[in-house]
């Protein structure tokens, strides 16, 4: 679809950066961006976001470049979306449902989907009931109540029993997570999972690691599922569990994060985070802290963490290890891609599971651990509101 990406600089953050993350989001989704449309504003229009002298422009711009949908860099209110689409006669689409979208395309393990329709419905119901207001203002007596409040009603109803089935399957997948966690605690496994912004190279990381197969792509998102698979490292340390899990991204949208809250808990659950960092990136330090801030909202910034600073051959750097004041790794450079470094992080992830208390491993290369699942998909959903605010993460 031909696209027009629209981008509103409040003075807050990388706004060039931010916009071409856009970019790739709308790529990503399946879009080909046209034309970008930027302004500076203090403060978003409550009309339509950003103002009518804007909006007409924007109306110009998809006439003249036959554009078929306008991607807001921006989380739209329901008023704000609905106005912006009668005026421009195109239809309007917010960072939140972009993201969202793609999501449900890179979807494949059953759990993941369910995840991924959960958060859908749950941004789908915030439209649904601002966007028939007007008809929920009926007025009482026989013969003037319209057909209007009845269809509102039903949609309501069947999201949320929708809503509710959902959230049932999920808690059993959840139960049957926490009880494989169980055994892998009770075999005393060393936990490690990778994090980082999407597109780091996660993934990427993990095949090396592991040869597990996982899908690569050079584009955001490629991975939503949490797969595990056994790194066997020496007869010292034996087996650990390695987990690659879903990419973060600024601003990511609030029912997201709790829809994947469960595919987010095996990084709760770990006992090393493997922060891996876009060296390349000239925005690599506002992800690093973006990536943090999710942490910090699921409940894992208390986990010991070493940040793997991928793609150097892309950064003109070089293989190498840095230490902290406590002599303790902070920091591995590497290439996922060329390999550079690997013996490095692998050397580093021996050193971190010998300095855990209490952890102990007793599994030969060949041996099978009775409590792990070579792959364990996705997470689930617990304590999720009905309605989520939906606005900038």
């Amino acid at each position: 679809m031909r696209a027009a990406l629209v981008g509103i600089d409040f003075g807050i953050g990388d706004f060039k950066a931010s916009l071409e993350e856009l970019a790739l989001l709308a790529r990503s989704a399946g879009a080909d961006p046209i034309t970008t449309i930027t302004a500076k504003r203090n403060s978003p229009d409550p009309a339509h976001f950003v103002g009518s002298g804007k909006a007409d422009e924007i109306g110009q711009a998809c006439l003249a470049e036959r554009i078929e949908i306008v991607i807001f860099n921006h989380a739209l209110s329901p008023a704000q979306q609905r106005n912006l689409e009668r005026k421009l006669n195109v239809r309007v689409v917010d960072r939140t449902s972009l993201i969202l979208d793609i999501f449900a395309q890179r979807a494949q393990s059953h759990e993941g989907k369910l995840q991924v329709e959960l958060a859908q419905l749950q941004h789908l119901a915030t439209r649904l009931i601002r966007g028939w207001t007007h008809l929920e203002r009926q007025k009482g007596g026989i013969g003037l109540r319209g057909p209007g409040e009845t269809q509102l009603e039903t949609d309501r109803r069947l999201i949320g029993e929708r809503v509710k089935m959902l959230r049932a399957r999920l808690a059993k997948l959840r139960k049957q997570h926490e009880t494989q966690r169980r055994s892998r605690g009770r075999n005393q496994t060393f936990s490690v999972s990778l994090v980082g912004y999407t597109n780091a190279g996660k993934s990427t990381l993990f095949n090396t690691l592991t040869k597990a197969g996982v899908y690569v792509a050079n584009q955001l998102f490629a991975t939503l599922d949490t797969t595990s698979r056994r790194l066997y490292l020496g007869q010292e340390t034996g087996n650990v569990v390695v987990s690659d899990t879903v990419g973060f991204v600024r601003e990511l949208p609030h029912q997201l994060v709790a829809a994947f809250r469960a595919t987010l808990e095996e990084t709760i659950h770990a006992d090393l985070l493997l922060h891996v960092v876009d060296g390349s990136s000239p925005v690599r330090m506002e992800q690093i802290e973006q990536v943090n801030e999710v942490l910090r909202e699921i409940g894992a910034d208390h986990i010991p963490q070493i940040l793997v600073w991928n793609k150097i051959d892309a950064a003109g750097l070089e293989p190498g290890v840095e230490r902290d004041e406590y002599d303790k790794i902070s920091r591995v450079f590497i290439s996922a891609h060329s390999g550079a470094g690997l013996d490095l992080l692998r050397d580093a992830i021996v050193e971190a599971a010998g300095t855990e208390p209490g952890t102990t491993h007793a599994y030969e290369q060949d041996g099978e651990d009775p409590g792990f699942a070579h792959d364990v998909q996705a997470g689930t959903a617990e304590n999720i509101p009905n309605s989520t605010h939906v606005g900038p993460h």
